[in-house]
């Protein structure tokens, strides 16, 4: 009796009264009053009790009304429930007592042959059996834990291992030809040659610690995005033409499809334009001498789709889930073909998550060439025509962005410094901006009035931005419920761009917020 609790706790699942009071009194006559019974007549309600796991062990009649026990055992193994369960019946049955067992049931009992002994001795095995599976199953737990740190510091192992060999690799070739250059005894065109690969290799290494920093900005939570509306043709045209020599170079074809009415998305351009050359480079380097690149624009309902197809060496179904992953590369050994740090597809995809989209990857395997798939959603602000260009911040003559003469402004801030800066740029530029401290005030502003945009702030007291834009969304267009949103916020990362937006705002801007952008971003 020691193997067992001071006080047994007991499910009963049973349908009849009558056997229900025996069982009672064969317990009684085995633990005296050392035992908690708890009697359930209904499937479901045994069900949601043994969810509960409050039970050392359970006794389970086989017939249940409409129901039978191996329902039961069957719902709660799926379900990966403790409890130790013991199926009694009516009649002995070879082939319900194999499946009772199957199903995860401790024992099997014939009620009619049942003595004290042995319900007793059953009780205790199960109780046993029951804590040696809750034992196995912590231990594959933290086995499973354990594989998992390990796996983890491998690819950490790995990704060091991999770095350290391409930084050092073009600083190699570098070292070695200004050695050469050094002694003065090239030819003319051979001194062209050395500076065309000092400058080749200085270029591969300016990239590695680009895609570092770029990873680093992204964990942490710093990376800026420049927002404005941006035609996607024009940053895939930019993309293609930057690796037009390298396509060329290997006689790969590349070609592009890019749907004319696609519309604008809101983003970062040079941002967009380093998704795509990621993907154009991407496949480049694992598609053969005259193979084939494709890119694609098209518009998706609500969405717009980038997509870039290869015919190189694909991507095997083991690791297919993986291959947006940071420090993870399909051949990591030092037999590798492909140089490179494993980082691309990993900044691709935290690019475009923090653009408000998604990135997927499909291959049929080895030698069946890959295709990525950038989602992003339409710009829904207002219609402007011709597309908006935003001049580059270098620009003296629009150095604060377009006019925005007439446009009319909500702006709701409770931080009042930052409110009258941000209203004094706004009207600067000529727009008619209306201030508000607080949502609700702001919400008492749109009963009478309708704004040409709102610029909320997300964190305020009382209730937040996403509260604010939410209430915004469910009122009518006459009341202001279409009218665009920008979300101006000191939270950028990718989780909070995707709040805003699935919230009702059109625009992330994080804070700080340049003059110009914060321009941009209204127009």
């Amino acid at each position: 009796m020691s193997d067992v609790p001071e006080k047994i706790r007991i499910l009963l699942i049973e349908d009849d009264e009558d056997d229900c009071i025996v069982t009672r009194r064969l317990l009684t006559s085995i633990y005296g009053d050392r035992f908690e019974l708890r009697w359930i007549q209904e499937f479901a309600d045994a069900v949601t009790a043994l969810k509960q796991g409050e039970f050392d062990v359970c006794l389970l009649d086989f017939r249940l009304g409409a129901h039978d026990g191996l329902e039961i055992l069957r719902t709660t193994g799926a379900a990966g429930l403790a409890v130790p369960i013991i199926l009694m019946t009516g009649q002995g049955d070879r082939e319900i007592d194999v499946e009772a067992m199957k199903a995860g049931a401790s024992d099997y009992l014939i009620k009619g042959e049942l003595r004290p002994a042995d319900l007793e001795r059953s009780i205790r095995y199960a109780i046993q059996h029951g804590k040696s599976v809750e034992a196995r199953t912590k231990l594959v737990r933290e086995q499973e834990a354990r594989a998992q740190a390990e796996e983890a510091n491998r690819l950490k192992d790995e990704f060091l291992a991999t770095v350290s060999h391409e930084l050092r690799t073009p600083l190699s070739a570098i070292l070695g030809w200004v050695s050469v250059l050094r002694l003065g005894k090239l030819e003319p065109e051979q001194i062209t040659r050395a500076l065309e690969t000092i400058e080749r290799n200085a270029r591969a290494q300016t990239q590695l610690i680009d895609d570092l920093l770029d990873v680093s900005r992204i964990m942490s939570g710093k990376l800026r995005l420049s927002v404005r509306p941006v035609d996607l043709r024009g940053v895939i045209e930019a993309a293609v033409d930057s690796v037009r020599p390298a396509a060329e170079a290997r006689s790969i074809r590349l070609t592009t499809m890019l749907d004319p009415d696609a519309g604008p998305v809101s983003g970062d351009p040079s941002r967009l334009q380093q998704i795509v050359w990621n993907l154009l480079t991407n496949a480049i380097k694992f598609t053969p001498k005259e193979g084939r690149v494709q890119v694609r624009l098209e518009r998706v309902n609500s969405h717009l789709e980038i997509s870039v197809a290869d015919t190189g060496e694909g991507i095997s179904p083991d690791f297919l889930p993986y291959v947006f992953d940071r420090f993870r590369q399909e051949n990591s050994t030092s037999h590798r073909s492909h140089r490179g740090l494993g980082l691309g597809l990993a900044i691709v995809r935290q690019l475009t998550e923090l653009h408000g989209g998604s990135v997927a990857a499909d291959s049929r395997g080895a030698a069946q060439g890959s295709t990525f798939t950038i989602r992003l959603p339409l710009l829904p602000l207002r219609q402007r025509t011709p597309l908006d260009v935003h001049p580059a911040a270098g620009e003296p003559s629009e150095a604060q962005g377009p006019s925005l003469d007439g446009i009319r402004v909500l702006l709701v801030d409770d931080e009042p410094d930052a409110r009258e800066a941000l209203s004094l740029i706004l009207g600067e530029r000529g727009a008619l901006v209306q201030t508000a401290a607080s949502a609700r005030e702001a919400l008492s502003f749109l009963d009478g009035e309708r704004p040409d945009v709102i610029v909320s702030d997300i964190e305020m007291p009382a209730e937040d931005g996403y509260s604010f834009i939410r209430k915004v969304r469910e009122r009518t267009a006459e009341r202001g419920g279409l009218v665009p949103a920008a979300a101006l916020t000191a939270y950028s990362r990718s989780h909070d761009r995707m709040t805003a937006l699935s919230s009702g705002f059109q625009i992330h801007v994080p804070k700080p917020v340049e003059a110009a952008e914060l321009v941009a971003v209204v127009w």
